[in-house]
């Protein structure tokens, strides 16, 4: 089978034989719990033990796996709605292309009016905070059990359906990286349903749910909160809007689905990301009008800066000859594509991941500066996105080759101007 692959991937963290897929496994949802549990204790440390460690009942809950459950199957249900448009992948090893439904932004609108009526039917949101851990909890779990489910599926698919990286044959690393590529029941893809709809929607919900809780224990939420819940329902709201976009990501094109991808969109993203607003819960930030304008301007400067270059690339991948991008300078490689080198893509190599970066700083900035805590977000984020670029630079290299050199030799910097 490995010989219809064409050549090999290289293979992430040390490969099959490290310890690092194993490690990871462990390391994640360790990770995961120690930041639920120190961002509602008093000292809120982020380098030191957590304040406890919960026992199997305060993790345990049948009411958490159901609530879980039943988010699945709402999302689940949301996304088999008829679409207005379904948007084809990129071209398989087999030349076939899989069919995707765009209908993120009508579920999360959907969404929200579904817990609107609920809440003015008494759902009682507000005690969602309360459950995080449960909830985590439950999530590992049905990250674990998925994994395997799928690693057991990828048994039985067709060599042309497995993924570049996920197939070392080690079954540990190949559980953790996922051997199918896109794994999928009928119309039900599992990788692109799990990546931007349970997670991200998911997030925000949370996010509101310690919105609504600031305000029944303090009487109305602080700014601090509206400023966290406003960027990130902007970014996730973004995410949702541009849902096509994702097709053309390393995760939907080169990387299987198994574990590294299954927790980290269903339990990394919603327990992790909102990490400011539960701070911020526990740990109330006084923040006056000219620095929360100055964070804000801050959070738009990133926007426009994410937004303006992954528009670009969409636009000028797409169409080349649309007026919006027709000016811009290019490189021809020899497999027939074009690299642009001016506009967004000839300041750095990534500039939409730098536009991220300058927004997660905003989103970290209005709990303050007397605690890290609140900027793990920004910490991992730069680790994440430093080791996806040299994946991304690796993969450019073997794909574009001299045409990749001369790009480099152009657009220097790689997320940073001048910087780095």
């Amino acid at each position: 089978t490995m010989a219809s692959q064409g050549p090999r991937a290289p293979l992430e963290f040390g490969g099959p034989l490290a310890p690092g897929a194993a490690a990871l496994m462990l390391l994640l949802p360790a990770t995961m719990f120690h930041l639920l549990l120190v961002a509602r204790s008093g000292p809120a440390r982020l380098l030191g033990p957590p304040p406890y460690l919960p026992g199997l009942e305060e993790l345990w809950s049948p009411r958490a796996l159901l609530l879980w459950f039943a988010w699945l199957g709402l999302q689940a249900a949301l996304y088999l709605l008829p679409a207005h448009k379904v948007a084809e992948g990129q071209e398989l090893k087999d030349k076939s292309r899989l069919q995707y439904p765009i209908n993120g932004f009508q579920a999360l609108v959907l969404t929200a009016l579904l817990l609107g009526l609920g809440v003015l039917a008494g759902l009682p949101l507000d005690a969602l905070p309360e459950m995080l851990l449960p909830l985590a909890f439950a999530a590992t779990l049905i990250a674990f059990i998925f994994s395997l489910l799928l690693y057991l599926k990828s048994q039985v698919a067709p060599a042309s359906a497995l993924a570049p990286g996920g197939n070392s044959g080690n079954p540990i690393y190949d559980f953790f990286m996922g051997r199918e590529l896109n794994p999928r029941i009928h119309f039900l893809d599992f990788k692109y349903f799990c990546e931007l709809r349970p997670g991200l929607i998911g997030w925000v919900l949370i996010n509101l749910a310690l919105l609504m809780q600031e305000a029944e224990l303090r009487g109305s939420p602080s700014l601090a909160m509206w400023l966290v819940n406003g960027f990130q329902l902007l970014y996730v709201g973004d995410a949702l809007w541009y849902e096509e976009a994702v097709l053309t990501t390393m995760d939907i094109t080169h990387d299987g689905f198994g574990f590294m991808l299954v927790f980290g969109d269903l339990a990394w993203v919603p327990f992790t990301y909102s990490l400011q607003a539960q701070f911020l819960l526990h740990h109330p930030q006084a923040l006056g009008l000219p620095m929360a304008s100055a964070i804000c301007l801050i959070n738009a400067v990133g926007y426009y800066i994410f937004r303006g270059a992954n528009s670009q690339k969409n636009t000028f991948r797409k169409n080349p000859s649309d007026p919006r991008v027709a000016d811009l300078k290019t490189i021809s490689t020899a497999t027939g594509r074009q690299l642009l080198v001016s506009g967004w893509w000839g300041m750095v190599r990534h500039p939409n991941y730098l536009g991220d970066l300058i927004m997660a700083l905003a989103w970290s900035l209005p709990c303050g500066a007397s605690h890290l805590l609140p900027y793990f977000y920004l910490l991992y984020f730069t680790a994440l996105l430093v080791h996806r670029e040299a994946r991304d630079e690796r993969q450019c290299l073997q794909k574009y080759g001299l045409a990749w050199r001369e790009y480099c030799q152009c657009v220097p910097y790689r997320i940073v101007p001048y910087i780095y």
